[in-house]
């Protein structure tokens, strides 16, 4: 079985008092073809910058 290339765990992020992220589980397998779809404030860039480590969770 193939290893993940990229985990994410458990992930909380929130900027003072909104909640963007909350329990956020994530596991990429080599080759995995990722969307990410949501509405706007949902967390989409949060997650791509805290998976490019330009943020912090």
């Amino acid at each position: 079985m193939a290893e993940f290339i990229y985990t994410m765990r458990k992930t909380r992020k929130a900027h003072g008092d909104k909640v963007i992220l909350d329990d956020v589980t994530l596991n990429f397998l080599p080759g995995a073809k990722i969307g990410v779809v949501g509405p706007n404030g949902a967390g989409k860039s949060t997650v791509l910058k805290i998976m490019a480590g330009l943020e912090q969770p």
